[in-house]
């Protein structure tokens, strides 16, 4: 299988090359992509250099444009599309209904690929992307388990990417009124979940408080890891239980499910993780491929080797073992 690699800088997409990834994504610096943080992302010639690099060591190079245009300025993302296929990337990953009907029309040549953002979470809609916008692969969104993943598969041609280490989305992809609501930026418009710009920590009686546009998000002790602070892994009371009601503040790993989804017929395996630094990208990347390898070649594969990289050091296999609250 595939191994798809995160990298928010041209560092960082070097680091990825180097420990092997078969493909990695990036993104421009610009609001086109859901990863718009300050010090991240490429402008034009890195984008170009990169792709190169990565051609250069038989690696292929995937850019998200996957954020949903604003109306009135539909250029940007149209220009980020054409700027895409002039820097030969291998493929572009789309969200918007509109933008993928334009890259098709006026970019025959450029393949298709439909951002988890799309939230595309049956085979009645991959296969009308496909139909109608000629999408060559799907990543399927975090809230599907393994049997549902395979009967997708059963019932489509198009291929299948999905999430198996990083972040784990607890909504439908990118549709977060939480966010929106506590910063006014949107996930899916402005490309930031929790900006680090709405984020502030403060010391109080002991303990380590972390809030989000002014909203307590988190109180831990002093020795205790300290979450990044997203609404949905935040701890809050409701009638009589104080906890985290969404999602405890824990990273997704699914090493151990590698084997089951080769045999649901997933293509691709996606590591998130943009604006982590070259150095996680890089180790997380070679844990991955030395597991891919083993698994292709018979051996048993190793486990257990990215538990110190994972958030607040817990790990989860999220909707892959569904054990909803």
């Amino acid at each position: 299988m595939e191994i798809v690699c995160p990298a928010g800088t041209p560092t960082a997409l070097r680091a990825a090359v180097k420990a092997g990834a078969h493909t990695v994504y990036c993104g421009f610096n610009d609001e086109t992509n859901a990863r718009n943080f300050p010090g991240l992302n490429f402008d034009r010639a890195e984008m170009r250099a990169g792709i190169a690099f990565a051609h250069d060591h038989g690696s292929k190079v995937l850019v998200a444009i996957n954020t949903f245009p604003q109306a009135g300025s539909e250029e940007i993302w149209k220009r980020a599309v054409a700027d895409a296929e002039a820097c030969d990337a291998d493929a572009v990953i789309l969200a918007d209904l509109g933008l993928l009907d334009y890259a098709a029309r006026h970019h025959p040549g450029l393949r298709r690929h439909l951002s988890v953002q799309a939230a595309a979470a049956n085979a009645d809609v991959i296969n009308f992307y496909a139909e109608t916008f000629s999408v060559k692969r799907v990543v399927l969104p975090r809230v599907l388990s393994v049997p549902e993943i395979a009967a997708i598969n059963s019932e489509t041609d198009v291929e299948t990417e999905v999430f198996v280490f990083g972040g784990l989305c607890v909504m439908a992809e990118g549709r977060c009124s939480l966010s929106s609501y506590a910063t006014g930026l949107s996930p899916n418009m402005n490309g930031v979940c929790s900006p680090a710009s709405h984020v502030q920590y403060q010391e109080e009686q002991g303990a380590l408080n972390a809030r989000l546009g002014g909203y307590l998000i988190h109180r831990v002790e002093r020795d205790e890891p300290a979450p990044y602070p997203t609404l949905c892994k935040g701890c809050f009371s409701a009638g009589e239980k104080t906890g985290h009601l969404f999602e405890d503040p824990v990273s997704l790993n699914a090493e151990r499910l590698i084997p089951q989804l080769q045999k649901a017929g997933v293509t691709a395996l996606k590591i998130e993780g943009r604006q982590r630094s070259k150095s996680y990208v890089a180790q997380v990347v070679r844990n991955f491929r030395v597991a891919v390898d083993a698994l292709e070649s018979g051996q048993p594969m190793p486990e257990g080797m990215l538990a110190r990289l994972s958030e607040g050091q817990a790990m989860t296999t999220g909707a892959y073992k569904k054990t909803w609250r």
